[in-house]
């Protein structure tokens, strides 16, 4: 890995322990393609095989932290072959890839915290977002699920009662709100974020790396023992969904910028 690399939609900077992340498609808030979504996992994966690497800073460039998958990118994608199984495939290998890293993940979440970008953000070890931000689980405004494992994320931060309401109203949770209800690391004012993920990564930086690892390895089992149930379950209803008439509505309205009618 060079100190500094980048794959199609994605920043990746080496800074001596730190591995820094950037989802950067900031056109489109950071909304993730298909082919982004692999490099990330592959990013990810490849830290096992650097023993000098003690922690993993992923960010968005730009106001934003990440929208979700790339709508405006399907069409182009299916017609390359990408099927909805691929894509969850895809998808849950990436947030697999945060979860089963042997360091510490930092989020550093600005702006919109979106769809996948949710998941992409609670997978993380340590999420900080400034105080303007905000997450959304819009899925069944376009007739989707959420995915990424956002269900066992969220509930298993702060319980069946908010996951429900992230993901069945598909309204925006403020990320002060987020942080009461225990979702966060912390809420910082703008200006102070950048401090406050420096701070956090240099300290982990200094740490010994296979007690980081056995550490984050023991909280992640007791907190996400459902998280593979989870997952499959996701890639089965969401791959369903991506092939049916609401989902289609829902796109054209979201891409139209007008009101979805759905007739299931």
């Amino acid at each position: 890995m060079s100190d500094h690399d980048h794959t199609p939609g994605l920043t990746i900077v080496r800074d001596d322990r730190v591995l820094r992340v950037t989802i950067d498609n900031p056109g489109r808030k950071n909304a993730l393609s298909y082919d982004a979504m692999i490099a990330l996992g592959d990013t990810l994966g490849n830290v096992t095989a650097d023993p000098s690497i003690r922690v993993v800073v992923l960010t968005g460039a730009g106001g934003d932290f990440c929208t979700g998958a790339d709508l405006a990118a399907a069409a182009a994608e299916k017609e390359r072959g990408i099927t909805p199984e691929m894509t969850m495939d895809g998808a849950n290998r990436m947030i697999r890839s945060i979860i089963d890293a042997p360091v510490p993940v930092i989020a550093r979440v600005r702006g919109a915290a979106a769809g996948i970008g949710v998941a992409l953000a609670l997978s993380a070890d340590f999420t900080y977002a400034s105080e303007e931000a905000y997450l959304l689980q819009a899925f069944i405004n376009i007739g989707l699920m959420p995915d990424g494992g956002a269900a066992a994320l969220v509930a298993a931060a702060s319980g069946r009662a908010l996951a429900a309401e992230l993901a069945l109203l598909g309204e925006r949770l403020p990320v002060t709100e987020a942080y009461r209800r225990g979702l966060l690391a912390g809420v910082l004012p703008v200006d102070e974020l950048d401090a406050k993920v420096e701070a956090v990564a240099a300290k982990l930086a200094r740490g010994p790396r296979r007690a980081l690892e056995l550490t984050k390895r023991t909280l992640n089992r007791a907190a996400l023992a459902s998280l593979d149930e989870a997952l499959a379950a996701e890639k089965a209803g969401q791959a369903e969904l991506l092939r049916g008439p609401d989902f289609a509505e829902g796109a054209a309205a979201m891409l139209g910028k007008r009101t979805a009618v759905f007739a299931h």
